[in-house]
C-alpha cells in the first residue's frame, strides 16, 4: 500500500503563538508531496522537520485570509534562490495570481522555474487535479470570503495477482494486465476461469478531506462522506458559539457533529484561537460527540 500521511506544519488561527504557526499541512501520497495552505512560517516548519521542500510540486490555497497564504511568496522565493528548475503548480482563488505577480514584479524577481497557476472557484465542487493514483476536488465552504475545502481521493487500484494460480493455470504473461483490470481467463480448451480465482481485491481507496475555514455548513457532508480522515477547523470552544457564528468559524461541537453526520473514520481538529494555551478542553468537547477525534498539533504526522 502506498504511503499516505499528513504532517501538520501549522495549526493556529489568525495569529501564530510561540508553539503554533498559522495553517499549513503537507500531504504525502506515494512520495508525491502536496502542500495545503501556506501560512506564515511554513518554510521554517518544513526545515525544522527536515522536509526537502523542493520536492513539493503542488500547492493548494483555500482562501485569501493571510493566515492561510502569507508564507507562500517566501516559499516561492526560497525555491528560486535554491536553484529550483522544475515547475511549481499552485491552485487557489483567482486574485492570488495577481498578488504573486505584484510581489515578484515589485522585487524584480524572475523565477528560474515555471510557476503554473490554476484558479479555483468556490461555487460548486470541482475536480481540479488528477493523475493515475489520486484526484483532488475543491468544494465550497461557508466563510466571510470565497473559500474552498479540498478532498484528496485515491483512485481504485488494480487487482492483485496470485502468482501461484497464474503458474498453475499457465496463463500467458501478456494477459496479466487484463487480469489486473478484472478480465476472466479463457483457457485454450474453452474453460472460463473467473477472475476471482487468480486475483485478489486491491486495498480500499483512502481519502482525506480538508475543511478550513468555515462556519457550520452541512452542505459539505455529501462531499466528505466516509472520508478516512477529516480535518475540520475548531477555532472556538462551544461556549463561544456566538463568536464563531459572527466570524464564520466553527466550534468543537460543530466540527464533531459534521464528522458524525458524514460518517468519517477519524476527525482532526485545528485552527485554534490563540486564546487557548491548553488544547485538551477542545479535544474533550469534540470527543464527547465524536469519539475518534484527535488534535492537530504542529509537528505531528498522521497515517491515512
Amino acid at each position: 500500500m502506498l504511503p499516505f500521511t499528513l504532517t501538520i506544519l501549522g495549526s493556529s488561527s489568525a495569529t501564530p503563538t510561540s508553539e503554533r504557526n498559522p495553517t499549513a499541512q503537507l500531504l504525502n501520497h506515494g512520495e508525491k508531496l502536496f502542500l495545503i495552505d501556506c501560512g506564515e512560517g511554513t518554510q521554517v516548519s518544513l526545515r525544522r522537520m527536515h522536509i526537502h521542500f523542493q520536492r513539493i510540486k503542488y500547492i493548494f490555497i483555500s482562501h485569501l485570509h493571510g493566515d492561510h497564504f502569507f508564507g507562500l511568496i517566501g516559499l516561492i522565493s526560497s525555491m528560486h534562490l535554491l536553484g529550483r528548475t522544475k515547475p511549481l503548480y499552485i491552485f487557489g482563488p483567482p486574485q492570488l495570481k495577481e498578488i504573486l505577480d505584484l510581489q515578484l514584479n515589485a522585487s524584480q524577481t524572475t523565477l528560474l522555474y515555471p510557476l503554473e497557476f490554476r484558479a479555483t472557484q468556490a461555487e460548486k465542487p470541482e475536480v481540479i487535479f488528477e493523475d493515475g493514483l489520486i484526484s483532488v476536488s475543491s468544494f465550497p465552504m461557508l466563510h466571510r470570503i470565497p473559500t474552498t475545502g479540498f478532498l484528496f481521493q485515491e483512485k481504485p487500484g488494480e487487482r492483485k495477482i496470485r502468482k501461484e494460480v497464474i503458474d498453475l493455470l499457465k496463463i500467458p504473461v501478456h494477459l496479466i494486465p487484463k487480469l489486473k483490470a478484472g478480465d476472466d481467463f479463457f483457457a485454450p480448451d474453452g474453460t472460463v476461469h473467473s477472475n476471482e480465482i487468480f486475483t485478489s481485491s486491491p486495498p480500499l481507496p483512502r481519502s482525506y478531506a480538508f475543511c478550513s475555514d468555515t462556519a457550520y455548513f452541512e452542505e459539505i457532508i455529501p462531499v466528505i462522506r466516509g472520508a478516512n480522515l477529516l480535518y475540520h477547523e475548531t477555532t472556538f470552544m462551544n461556549d463561544r458559539i456566538v463568536n464563531a457564528t459572527e466570524k464564520f468559524h466553527s466550534t468543537t461541537g460543530q466540527a464533531a457533529t459534521i464528522a458524525a453526520k458524514a460518517g468519517v473514520k477519524k476527525l482532526l481538529i485545528g485552527h485554534y484561537s490563540a486564546r487557548y494555551d491548553d488544547l485538551q478542553p477542545l479535544l474533550n468537547e469534540a470527543s464527547a460527540i465524536f469519539s475518534k477525534t484527535e488534535l492537530a498539533v504542529d509537528g505531528m504526522v498522521f497515517e491515512i
